[in-house]
């Protein structure tokens, strides 16, 4: 399917964070597999690649915001906890989360290959990262799946490592929760854009 102009500037405009999801079953394995299979074209410095996704899906998904929640029992003051439980419960009615990481084993390679570059490899794997996860959620977007990015990392780090059985050197940057919208985001807010887009 190609994208057209107009509606690539839809999706840009009309991504938000979408903190409550519900399940809807025409969200399929199939759909996310092609989101996915197009937010992969998301450039990355030197073509490195390094970005690494995991789709967790029905109760899968709802083992990973369980994880975080018994995670956070014993950090969040215990007054504050209804809320945060009562905010996870947003991501954990959805159908899936992806969780996005950096492969450490790619960055080290290319800093070796490259050493004149050594220092910026781990900027330009994050930068490389934050546009997969744009282009991820922009896809969710145009398909009408509301989604929202996360970081509950490093906190629950260890666990989805275990219970998932992923590599050591995979590093986890952040979670999208994704489902049917569930809630209307209020409206968003801009600097002025003389402010910020300068013209010589």
């Amino acid at each position: 399917m190609s994208v057209t102009t107009t509606n690539l500037k839809e999706a840009i405009i009309n991504r938000r964070s979408i903190r409550k999801v519900k399940k809807n079953g025409n969200i399929t394995k199939e759909k996310i597999n092609e989101v996915l299979k197009t937010a992969l074209h998301a450039p990355t410095s030197f073509n490195m690649q390094s970005g690494r996704v995991i789709v967790l899906m029905d109760t899968e998904h709802e083992k990973f915001w369980d994880i975080v929640k018994e995670t956070l029992r014993s950090r969040v003051p215990e007054e504050n906890f209804a809320a945060t439980v009562e905010r996870l419960q947003g991501f954990h009615d959805g159908i899936g989360t992806v969780l996005f990481f950096e492969n450490q084993e790619t960055v080290k390679k290319m800093q070796e290959n490259a050493p004149l570059y050594k220092d910026q490899f781990p900027y330009w794997s994050h930068q490389g990262s934050a546009m997969l996860q744009y282009a991820t959620w922009l896809a969710f977007s145009a398909e009408g799946i509301g989604a929202s990015l996360q970081h509950y990392n490093p906190i629950v780090d260890e666990e989805v490592k275990q219970t998932w059985n992923i590599p050591s050197e995979w590093s986890l940057v952040a979670q999208m929760p994704f489902g049917e919208p569930n809630e209307q985001p209020g409206e968003r807010t801009f600097l002025p854009f003389e402010d910020v887009v300068k013209f010589y």
